[in-house]
């Protein structure tokens, strides 16, 4: 909550010092070949160490072979490597040609980010544990393969079968040849979801065992980077493993991701030092206070998370903030966290009351429970429009580019970003906060 004209409470002394926006996020706007928090680079940007050879081969008679024989293989393959894959500015460059760029390493349930560029008649794509394949397609009619799908768009998971979930993807989201585009890929067990230039294409659906539809896929093996008929470039290879605890949650909730592991606050920006955890929740210490939020930029996405107050409790959801300034007038906007049967509460503006669009827009009241319990919160944001359900009860369900009405005629200039962090704004209350998890909806 911030201090207004027409509020008669406590004032806030949550802190309004600048922010720096991190420098690593997942909408690839890092610097280039740098991994974003938490993962790791596959690339240098130098050359290509960590990576071999390996044609459209089935993983399983790979490793049925002679330790030997796999070596002579492997030997083979790397003099294809070095007649077809080159590193240039950067990135990798593939000719169109040659055996697959293969991971020396296996993997499991991961989330996998990359940058490809590609050519006109070119097609290409991204085996997971060996597995084809998130496809990459010259979408254009001129590239001659609107028969088999082309015209969808890339990211689809191409060998599945035919009408299975995931084969098409749900909207065409390739960009122009000649620009960059990034995946996002998140697999745990078999179950996929892909994004492609942050637009959501393939949600939760099973990559089918390509080698064996009558057996589950495999639960390790190598990233493979195919090349096919036209030059492709590749760039900013991150990867992170999925533990069990975050795999559990993406299992049951599809497509949700835990952004606080119960611990600490690895992975959050901002004066993290303000706040603390306490017996697996984030909670703003006394008298200090900040928006400290994800690392994550998110476009439309949903939030689930609960949330404790004390008595006169107060905080904030940063949505769509740009990582400094006053969250609730520089980002989208800040979504009320208050005690609202609080006396020193009772004669706010509507607008200042839990769940409500700080300043613009008032949510439903009386669906809290008693202070010192437990309340579960979901908060949906697509494009303008936010919606917040508490404890099952759906109290705020308005489209902000509606608003012309603002609290004390201060406008809100961040309103309209259509990107930004999720975060918490404490003002120097113990607010605690648990089990948040948050999907990406493009």
């Amino acid at each position: 909550m911030k201090k207004t004209m027409t509020a008669r409470f406590l004032p806030s002394i949550g802190l309004k010092v600048g922010l720096g926006v991190c420098l690593a996020t997942l909408g690839g706007d890092a610097a280039d070949n740098v991994p974003p928090t938490g993962f790791t680079a596959l690339f240098n940007g130098k050359d290509l160490s960590g990576w071999h050879g390996l044609n459209h081969f089935n993983p399983e008679k790979l490793w049925a072979m002679s330790e030997a024989d796999r070596a002579e293989k492997r030997a083979k393959d790397m003099e294809s490597v070095q007649e077809h894959w080159s590193v240039n500015g950067g990135a990798i460059v593939n000719d169109g040609h040659g055996v697959y760029l293969t991971t020396d390493e296996d993997y499991g349930d991961i989330e996998f980010l990359i940058d490809y560029k590609t050519v006109a008649k070119a097609d290409s794509g991204i085996y997971l544990r060996g597995n084809p394949q998130v496809q990459i397609w010259d979408y254009t009619e001129e590239g001659g393969k609107w028969n088999i799908g082309a015209d969808k768009g890339s990211g689809g998971m191409w060998n599945n079968s035919p009408g299975n979930p995931g084969k098409d993807p749900s909207v065409l989201a390739d960009h122009a040849f000649g620009e960059w585009n990034h995946f996002r890929i998140i697999q745990v067990g078999d179950r996929t979801t892909v994004f492609l230039n942050d637009q959501l294409v393939v949600d939760h659906a099973v990559m089918e065992n390509f080698w064996d539809r009558k057996s589950p896929l495999w639960p390790r093996g190598p990233i493979q980077l195919q090349t096919h008929g036209g030059e492709i470039q590749w760039r900013n290879v991150f990867i992170r493993e999925i533990p069990p605890n975050e795999a559990n949650v993406m299992l049951s909730e599809p497509g949700f991701k835990p952004v606080f592991n119960g611990e600490n606050l690895d992975g959050w920006e901002g004066p993290v030092g303000n706040y603390e955890v306490k017996d697996g929740a984030i909670v703003c210490k006394p008298r200090s206070g900040g928006t400290i939020y994800y690392h994550q930029k998110l476009s439309d996405f949903v939030v689930r998370f609960e949330y404790k107050l004390p008595p006169g409790g107060n905080n904030g959801l940063a949505i769509r903030y740009p990582g400094s300034g006053d969250t609730a007038y520089v980002g989208m906007t800040e979504l009320q966290v208050l005690d609202d049967t609080a006396a020193k509460y009772a004669q706010l503006d509507p607008r200042q009351y839990h769940g409500s669009a700080y300043g613009m827009v008032a949510a439903k009241r009386g669906f809290q429970r008693p202070v010192g319990a437990w309340n579960y919160q979901e908060v949906t944001v697509r494009g303008s429009a936010i919606k917040v359900v508490m404890n099952g009860t759906t109290i705020l369900d308005t489209d902000l580019n509606e608003v012309t009405d603002y609290m004390g005629g201060r406008p809100h200039p961040g309103k309209d970003l259509s990107s930004g962090y999720f975060g918490f704004a404490g003002h120097g209350d113990p607010v605690a906060f648990r089990n948040v998890r948050i999907k990406a909806l493009r």
